[in-house]
């Protein structure tokens, strides 16, 4: 082989890459063309993904008012209980007075 016949083989070899090249780079570009109705897909799923964030937050925040509220509760249940239990040792105290009070009197 001369040195024109590897000059004209190298070209057509390069030029054979050159086009599988485009070619694969077309076929790349035409399979992941993103279209309009994708566009607007994408931007109804970013739309409902941004309501549904809204509606977590709200239902955290309604989660949290509502988790204080019965804390809150629950702190003043447990202190009238506290409250309760003392004015009925209180009470039995005073009935247990009495009691003995009573039998002293009915013994004298």
């Amino acid at each position: 082989m001369d040195r024109t016949e590897f000059v004209i083989v190298t070209t057509l070899i390069l030029f054979v890459a050159f086009l599988l090249g485009w070619f694969a780079s077309w076929l790349i570009h035409r399979v992941a063309r993103v279209t309009q109705s994708d566009m607007s897909e994408l931007d109804q799923m970013a739309h409902a993904l941004h309501e549904a964030e809204e509606a977590r937050d709200q239902a955290l925040s309604y989660l949290h008012e509502r988790e204080q509220e019965l804390t809150s509760q629950l702190q003043q249940a447990e202190a009238e209980l506290r409250a309760a239990m003392d004015g009925l040792r209180d009470a039995r105290q005073d009935a247990e007075e009495l009691r003995s009070y009573i039998e002293r009197t009915n013994a004298q």
